[in-house]
């Protein structure tokens, strides 16, 4: 693993989310603009950044291999993490709303916007196209599993299959694999240039724009209330630290390959989500912690992503 590349990308990161604050503090982004912002992320960056990303990887047999692998893994990886993320939540059940965010926060990291770039430094060539296919299982989790944390002991929050199976990630996903598998030596088909153009330059909005929002977010807050709210420390010591070191070891007890581990492990050790945020307003469930989690996990993670990697090295190397 190239550990310049990947401090590259972590400091790179860091800058752009530093930018972030300072435009918040001068009011060059407001509440509506971060809103809009995000808006344009997910359902413009996202969507691009699936479509190309699946589309552009060279075909071969390995690959179609490895993407059928990604799904599985990804699917057993999110189960995993719910598994622990239930048991780890359950000290705040006496503030519920913290629990659902807690337990949310822990489970869907921000594997897209900010771990696409990680994913390429630490496996360049196989780590865009592994992630996107890790993306599969997020997003059809984020719509069950996700919102079933969100609908306990409510009624007025429904899982629909429209959720489950139309949204800013599956379509993407579908668009995507679709075209790729188009690319078989049978069809050959190729995909146009100006398509691919078009859909690499609105993908190329995501990280910057997602990090723009972050740093904006983690302005709206006081230090106060970041540095006294004690359930802040307890997840983010869970989420930066104790998951990926768990997944690490999981996968070195599997004998799974090193590749894999690494991989896995730099997706647990990922900042939580921006969905974190999105649904907790959608929903009302303790919007101002969620965006404390969401803020201070994309903050503290330019630390530990290389920290925590270095010693999955070593573990997955014995």
């Amino acid at each position: 693993m190239d550990f310049t590349a990947l401090n590259t990308v972590v400091l790179t990161l860091f800058v752009i989310m530093a930018i972030g604050f300072l435009c918040r503090k001068v009011k060059v982004i407001d509440d509506v603009a971060s809103k809009k912002m995000a808006k344009i992320i997910l359902a413009i960056g996202q969507p691009a950044m699936l479509v190309y990303s699946l589309s552009s990887a060279e075909y071969s047999e390995e690959n179609v291999k490895l993407a059928g692998t990604m799904i599985v893994v990804g699917f057993i990886f999110h189960a995993l993490l719910a598994l622990i993320a239930f048991f780890v939540a359950l000290p705040l059940k006496k503030i519920p709303d913290d629990r659902k965010v807690t337990e949310f926060a822990l489970i869907f990291a921000n594997c897209a916007f900010i771990g696409f770039p990680i994913f390429e430094a630490i496996l360049p060539g196989k780590g865009l196209f592994m992630a996107s296919f890790l993306v599969v299982s997020f997003n059809i989790l984020l719509w069950t599993w996700g919102l079933a944390i969100y609908a306990r002991n409510r009624s007025d929050v429904k899982i629909t299959v429209r959720k489950v199976l139309v949204n800013f990630g599956t379509i993407p996903c579908l668009i995507g694999f679709g075209l790729y598998l188009l690319k078989n030596p049978v069809l050959s088909f190729e995909i146009p240039e100006f398509f691919t153009k078009a859909a690499q330059y609105l993908m190329n909005l995501c990280t910057p724009i997602s990090l723009l929002v972050t740093g904006a977010l983690i302005a709206t807050q006081k230090p106060k209330k970041i540095f006294t709210t004690w359930q802040l420390y307890y997840f983010n010591v869970i989420k930066l630290v104790v998951l990926p070191l768990i997944i690490c070891l999981i996968a070195k007890l599997i004998r799974l390959p090193e590749p894999y581990g690494i991989f896995l492990t730099a997706a647990a050790a990922l900042p939580s989500a921006a969905s974190t945020t999105m649904m907790s307003e959608e929903y009302d469930v303790s919007p101002v912690y969620a965006s404390l989690a969401v803020g201070t996990s994309s903050l503290l993670a330019v630390l530990t992503i290389p920290l925590t990697l270095t010693v999955a090295q070593y573990i997955l190397s014995l």
